[in-house]
């Protein structure tokens, strides 16, 4: 099976400060790999360094056999990205920006066979600011998928989305991921990630904690539910 991202030794500092310690990953073709963990563990750090567009202070990136920074042409056309705040003109119409989004590729997909499977054909006349928080969500997942990617960065994926809106979401990332999109994700909703994820790897200040699949940081911490294993390993204490 080909390795879609191998990340070695990735470490990155801010003001002498560790973000990132000497983190490694390896994410196989037609996988969906989760890289979890607390808000400033490290996560956006490494999704940054991975992607290229910080640099990291040492440690090897490699995505899809490219490097992430001297060969950004080649990995355009074959790596899509959603981010959880998308900066986009707000009386701009749905079906322009995609649209205009599809132009930039050499081989898109379908942009409006794409909006009707996330729920959002009869939106297309709207303008960006006038969807609801959950409908950019699904915008911002589109414009991911319309450079028909090989590989795709999905960051905090159903943030606002209702739990029906998420399990629609959750099949059609699930038959993405049959037909061989590799899918990286980060989520804070544990259900999801047991759903969804092949392997995981757990950040807890900038050091990975746990790497393998779900059942495996079940095992590790003799829990039976997945969320008691994650707060357990990410350093995180459950509230009541």
């Amino acid at each position: 099976m080909q390795t879609v991202i191998k990340v070695e030794q990735l470490s990155k500092a801010y003001n002498g400060q560790p973000v990132l310690d000497r983190l490694c990953i390896s994410v196989q073709a037609g996988t969906v790999f989760g890289l979890l963990g607390a808000n400033g563990a490290g996560k956006t750090t490494a999704i940054e360094c991975i992607l290229g567009v910080k640099s990291a202070d040492g440690g090897k990136v490699f995505l899809l056999g490219h490097h992430p920074q001297k060969e950004r042409r080649q990995l355009f056309q074959k790596v899509g990205v959603q981010f959880q705040q998308g900066d986009f003109q707000p009386e701009i119409r749905l079906a322009e920006l995609c649209e205009e989004t599809a132009c930039l590729y050499e081989a898109p997909a379908d942009w409006q066979k794409l909006c009707a499977q996330f729920g959002l054909a009869d939106k297309l006349k709207q303008t960006i600011k006038s969807l609801s928080g959950g409908e950019r969500q699904k915008l911002f997942i589109v414009l991911a998928l319309i450079p028909n990617p090989r590989l795709v960065f999905l960051d905090e994926l159903t943030t606002g989305l209702d739990a029906k809106a998420r399990r629609e979401v959750w099949q059609i990332l699930a038959k993405l991921k049959s037909n061989g999109l590799t899918i990286f994700l980060t989520s804070h909703f544990m259900d999801e990630v047991e759903v969804l994820c092949d392997e995981i790897c757990i950040l807890h200040k900038g050091q990975a904690v746990f790497y393998g699949t779900v059942e495996q940081a079940k095992q590790a911490c003799n829990c039976t539910k997945f969320e008691e294993a994650y707060l357990a390993l990410s350093g995180e204490e459950a509230t009541i």
